[in-house]
């Protein structure tokens, strides 16, 4: 249960302004069907950190423990300075891939490749490198994924412009290079 906790938490701070948030707040405010873009976000999230994470566990099965803990150390404490860059959508909102065959599909497909080397994929593989048993890695990511982005497709454009993002951004990279340095000089 603490690999899903930890997964979870890790996730849904990395998300917090991320560009795949941002892209949840377009697809709400383009579609205003929630219920569709929450299960396509949940579909692709499903599959995209499934291959992470089973990467992530290979990965973390190749590597020595010593080098397996300070690479994942350094990575958090790249990922705190990651989550310190606010990101954007890249997407034109007019050109969603798969639009024209349901909110669904444009939701899943928009998704997946928006995640496609996003710090939470790689976050979960690093999680998968580290944490065992793999599916609470993939549980716990994409229930922090729904945490940080269901809220945005109910609430949509609504309340976003009062969102504190630097705050939570400034909160989540002080987590992250606090857990990275705890990986660093605690040893096991």
């Amino acid at each position: 249960m603490q690999t899903l906790l930890i997964a979870l938490s890790t996730v849904a701070l990395a998300e917090i302004g991320d560009k795949t948030q941002l892209l949840s707040l377009v697809l709400a405010a383009k579609f205003r069907r929630p219920w569709p873009i929450v299960l396509g976000i949940l579909a692709a999230t499903l599959v995209n950190h499934t291959l992470a994470g089973a990467l992530g566990e290979l990965l973390g099965n190749l590597l020595t423990p010593s080098l397996q803990r300070w690479l994942v150390g350094l990575s958090f404490l790249g990922m705190a300075l990651w989550t310190l860059k606010p990101d954007r959508l890249d997407a034109d909102t007019d050109a969603l891939p798969g639009s024209g065959r349901g909110v669904f599909v444009a939701t899943a497909i928009a998704f997946f490749l928006a995640e496609m080397g996003d710090k939470t994929q790689i976050a979960t593989m690093v999680l998968a490198a580290d944490f065992r048993p793999l599916w609470q890695v993939v549980l716990g990511t994409t229930l922090g994924m729904l945490a940080a982005n269901a809220p945005v497709v109910w609430l949509g454009a609504r309340f976003a412009g009062r969102l504190p993002l630097r705050a939570a951004r400034l909160t989540a990279a002080t987590l992250f290079a606090a857990l990275g340095l705890w990986l660093l000089l605690i040893p096991r």
